[in-house]
């Protein structure tokens, strides 16, 4: 009975592996074709279906695994963020050529303006001198009165001229507008080098557009409302830079110690500021003091001397005391006149005056700069020492022996050197 059952048993078995026997080489192939499409997938997380036991080829898949990918999604998310940075960089670094672009051509436009506006007025007082001579040798009669006319227009229109000239100083306009020029061609590279070299990141944005509308209001591109006071009451460098000075972090490793720093450095940079301030930055603005007290004398005498010529050359041939005199003051006036505007205008004292400022104004920006960066107690967050050393020493047009020198042996009562070489 126990032999029937087993031989009952076993029948099923045989008939269903012999069955099976024909289409083995079918699965066999279909299962190398599953698993070889599987290993194609590299998943970042591990095996997502678990493959049958070899030891029961017929076991069939229970669970499938899957994990989130939270390490590729914040990895994409930085990447958007980055890439949006750039782009706005990159749209920051379009708006700055475009300005450096319009105030290099404005500031010729406006050279062009003094040359052309001083040749022009000198040109009249000259022709008026001469006419209001000839009418003092006319007989009288018809020639003397259109002498005397044409001289006092061309006089008066000449001091009105001036007058305008005197107000808005075209050379001046033409150094705030090269100086502008400069500082944004200067920021384009700056902004240029972060997108190249370091990871730019929404402070370098921000810092950017602080950048950028500070030198807007530092130098304004119209002349009517926003126009810089060509004589201020009180001289002050000129300031181009946002007020709270963010230095630019540019870490090195490596392992340098303290990042460059030392206690040696720390004390050479403040002897370096100490020495800008009661030197050199005083200095510059003690110049353009004594430049804008020279302008406001040639201003003001410019367009005197042409109106007094004006009225001497009217009353040429009135009678024979005044029209002596007359002759005088419409001559030797009008001389007078094309002589202030020639060292006013053609030696360009505005300029000048703007120049002094200006640089004043660079020595003020490193002295905060500096002051800033010290003020920073982690020296981890510092841009490195070394870098920045060498920084200040190309600025001030000295060697790393020459700026230590420097802040070595000043003395604040006796020594009379000036931190920097270049001015």
């Amino acid at each position: 009975m126990a032999t029937i059952q087993a031989s009952s048993l076993l029948s099923p078995s045989l008939s269903s592996s012999s069955a099976s026997a024909f289409p083995r080489h079918i699965r066999a192939a279909a299962s190398k074709s599953r698993a070889s499409h599987l290993s194609v997938l590299k998943l970042p997380y591990g095996n997502l279906v678990h493959e049958p036991s070899r030891k029961n080829p017929f076991q069939t898949i229970k669970s499938v695994e899957m994990k989130p990918l939270v390490g590729s999604n914040m990895r994409n998310d930085e990447a958007n963020c980055n890439s949006k940075v750039v782009e706005e960089l990159y749209a920051i670094m379009e708006a700055v050529a475009d300005r450096s672009e319009m105030h290099k051509n404005i500031g010729v436009q406006r050279d062009n303006w003094n040359r052309l506006l001083l040749n022009s007025v000198n040109g009249m007082t000259f022709t008026a001198a001469t006419m209001a001579g000839l009418a003092s040798l006319s007989g009288g009669g018809a020639t003397l009165l259109a002498l005397k006319l044409s001289s006092t227009l061309l006089y008066t229109a000449a001091t009105g001229i001036l007058m305008v000239m005197n107000k808005i100083q075209p050379s001046q306009l033409a150094e705030e507008q090269r100086n502008a020029a400069r500082l944004f061609k200067n920021l384009h590279q700056q902004i240029k080098t972060v997108v190249a070299v370091g990871s730019p990141s929404l402070n370098d944005v921000n810092a950017a557009m602080e950048k950028v509308l500070a030198l807007d209001k530092a130098y304004p591109l119209p002349l009517l409302g926003t126009m810089l006071e060509k004589f201020p009451k009180t001289v002050e460098p000129a300031v181009w830079w946002p007020r709270e000075v963010r230095s630019q972090h540019e870490k090195v490793g490596g392992g340098v110690e303290r990042n460059g720093w030392s206690e040696k450095l720390e004390e050479e940079m403040r002897e370096v500021v100490g020495v800008l301030k009661r030197k050199d930055a005083a200095e510059y603005v003690r110049l353009s003091k004594l430049v804008l007290k020279v302008n406001k004398i040639l201003a003001i005498c410019g367009p005197l001397f042409t109106g007094i010529a004006a009225m001497g050359s009217a009353m040429v041939g009135s009678s024979p005391w005044n029209g002596s005199w007359a002759v005088v003051l419409g001559v030797v006036f009008g001389a007078l006149a094309t002589v202030v505007n020639t060292l006013e205008h053609g030696g360009q004292v505005g300029m000048v005056f703007e120049m002094y400022r200006s640089t004043a104004g660079s020595f003020q920006l490193m002295e905060e700069t500096i002051e800033s960066t010290l003020k920073e107690k982690e020296v981890g967050e510092r841009e490195n020492g070394e870098l920045f050393e060498v920084k200040v020493a190309l600025q001030l047009g000295r060697s790393l022996p020459g700026l230590q020198n420097l802040a070595n042996t000043h003395s604040p009562s006796s020594s009379t050197e000036f931190a920097s070489k270049l001015f």
